[in-house]
């Protein structure tokens, strides 16, 4: 399998798989073209999945950087600064090759949308830039929808040993189509705030979210998010908005809705720079975060993360 590798320019081919045997055969052959030629290599895909690579690549492994993606990548939106660019950036000359993998079968309704919208949006992030990402996609254990959201958001496909480019690519499209509003969450108590009160909202969030059963690290991780995004909403989002805490399939969900719009799709997914000074509050919920999903309009702003009890 070769793909193209002219420095400066990013490449983003989907690979469909239908076994293990292929899956093995075609990503091995990635990585190894890739360390023909000098370039720094990472493979970031389900774990099961880590273990077929490992197993083909023998000797040539030990080349390699692995990473499970269930675990680094449970959260979608922290894929992209927290495994993507935090392997590409440490290699500034030349080209870097990256195996990602987001999306399994595995992946539930509600996380899928992001997942959609963090592999339309890698064209954004690495535009221009001498990076080459192969994204497998299992056709036996996906949906046709996932199949075909794939052929949007990546400029080229894989098939049976072949490259060809996709007509539907259009990966704008993805982000604006999972710019959903986001629906669901049951009657419960909804708190307003203002500047005045984020002491006292984040009080509220916290007491509630530990009788849910969240404790610990867990805990300390809603107060930082809450805390980020509500000072957002004052700072940013018109100056108040409201906050709601419920459970929901084992996970507790936390909601701030605001007047603001986010206009940058890239927001909270790319790292820092060095010595930047704020800006880092949604980076910050997106690192700690099971999964966080998003709704923009002119009518304002939803954001929804999610954290495992």
């Amino acid at each position: 399998m070769s793909t193209a590798t002219t420095d400066g320019v990013f490449t983003h081919p989907a690979l469909f798989y239908r076994s293990g045997a292929e899956y093995a055969d075609r990503t091995a052959a990635f990585v190894r073209e890739g360390l023909a030629a000098g370039e720094p290599v990472a493979v970031a895909v389900p774990g099961p999945n880590l273990d077929l690579v490992r197993a083909e690549l023998g000797a040539d492994a030990r080349d390699v950087t692995f990473l499970d993606m269930t675990e680094a990548g449970r959260n979608p939106g922290r894929i992209i600064p927290g495994v993507l660019r935090a392997f590409a950036d440490p290699h500034p000359r030349g080209r870097v090759r990256i195996i990602g993998e987001p999306v399994w079968a595995g992946r539930s309704t509600a996380e899928y949308p992001a997942c959609a919208q963090h592999e339309a949006l890698i064209n954004a992030a690495f535009a221009d830039r001498a990076v080459t990402i192969l994204c497998p996609y299992d056709e036996t254990a996906l949906s046709a929808e996932v199949l075909a959201d794939a052929l949007v958001t990546h400029p080229t496909v894989i098939a049976q040993g072949r490259e060809r480019v996709s007509e539907a690519y259009d990966w704008n499209a993805v982000v604006a189509r999972y710019n959903e509003p986001l629906t669901g969450a049951p009657d419960t108590d909804v708190l307003g705030f203002a500047a005045a009160e984020l002491p006292d909202v984040r009080h509220f969030a916290v007491a509630r979210a530990a009788s849910f059963g969240l404790a610990g690290q867990r805990l300390q991780d809603l107060e930082l998010a809450v805390a980020e995004l509500t000072t957002n909403s004052v700072v940013h989002g018109g100056g108040d908005g409201t906050l709601a805490v419920w459970t929901e399939a084992g996970q507790v969900v936390c909601e701030v809705r605001d007047a603001g719009r986010l206009t940058d799709p890239l927001a909270g997914r790319r790292p820092p720079e060095r010595g930047q000074i704020g800006g880092r509050g949604l980076l910050l919920v997106h690192h700690v975060a099971d999964l966080v999903r998003m709704h923009t309009s002119n009518a304002g702003t939803t954001i929804r993360f999610y954290l495992g009890v």
